[in-house]
C-alpha cells in the first residue's frame, strides 16, 4: 500500500482490494442489507439530512467487514427477543469523505482528521439506533443521530427514564458482541478488532457484487 500525503496506507484501488480479499477474507466489506435482510437503514449521508447539509453518498448503502457485520447479525438476534432491531445510520465511510467532514467541521472530537483516518474506513465502525420491529419506528433515544450537543454523550444523565432504559439496552446489546461505544456519541460503536482491518478509499460501487 502506497502511503497518501498523511503517511497512510490507504487501499483505494479495486484491485488491490480484492488482493486483499484473497489473502485474507476478513478484510471483505459485506452488505449489510444482504446478511442482515430486516435491517433498517437511514442512511443520512446520501441525503442532506446530515453536518454538511448535503449528500456525502451517491447511495443508501451500508457495509462492514465480514467478522464486525457479523457480529451485527448477533446483534439483530439479541435485540429480536425485545421486539427491537438496529436501525444504521453510517457504516463503512471512505476515507475521502470522512476528509470531507473534518475540513467542515475541524473538531477531532466529532470527525477523524485526515493524518489518522477514522475506524468508519477500516468498515469497523457503525452508527446505530433502534426500531421497533412489528412497526419500524425509531426508539426514542437521547439525541438525533449527529446531534452534537451535551446529551449526545453516553454517560449523559438528565433524560426521562424510558429514554435512559433504551440506550442502555442499546450500549448492552452491543458490548455483547465486541461493540466498543464512543462516549462523546451514544450511536458510535468501533468493533474491538478495528486495527486488524486496513484503511480504505473506495466508493460503494467498488463493493458490489
Amino acid at each position: 500500500m502506497a502511503a497518501n500525503a498523511f503517511g497512510l496506507s490507504l487501499i483505494n484501488s479495486q484491485e488491490h482490494y480484492q488482493q486483499r480479499i484473497a489473502q485474507n477474507r476478513e478484510q471483505e466489506l459485506v452488505d449489510l442489507r444482504e446478511l442482515i435482510p430486516d435491517l433498517v437503514l437511514d442512511i443520512r449521508y446520501a441525503t442532506s439530512r446530515n453536518l454538511l447539509g448535503v449528500a456525502l453518498y451517491p447511495a443508501a448503502e451500508a457495509y462492514l467487514c465480514r467478522p464486525v457485520a457479523e457480529a451485527l447479525v448477533r446483534v439483530q438476534a439479541a435485540l429480536a427477543q425485545r421486539g427491537l432491531g438496529l436501525c444504521v445510520y453510517d457504516a463503512y465511510r471512505p476515507y475521502s469523505v470522512s476528509v470531507r467532514l473534518y475540513e467542515h467541521l475541524q473538531d477531532e472530537n466529532v470527525a477523524a482528521p485526515p493524518w489518522r483516518g477514522s475506524r468508519h474506513n477500516r468498515g469497523c465502525s457503525v452508527d446505530v439506533g433502534l426500531v421497533e420491529r412489528a412497526t419500524g419506528r425509531h426508539v426514542p433515544l437521547p439525541t438525533d443521530f449527529d446531534e452534537l450537543t451535551p446529551a449526545a454523550h453516553i454517560r449523559f444523565a438528565t433524560l426521562p427514564t424510558h429514554i435512559l432504559l433504551n440506550r442502555t439496552v442499546l450500549l448492552a446489546a452491543m458490548q455483547a458482541q465486541g461493540f466498543i461505544n464512543y462516549p462523546h456519541e451514544w450511536w458510535h460503536f468501533d468493533f474491538h478488532r478495528w486495527a486488524e482491518f486496513d484503511l480504505l478509499d473506495l466508493p460503494f460501487a467498488a463493493l458490489r457484487r
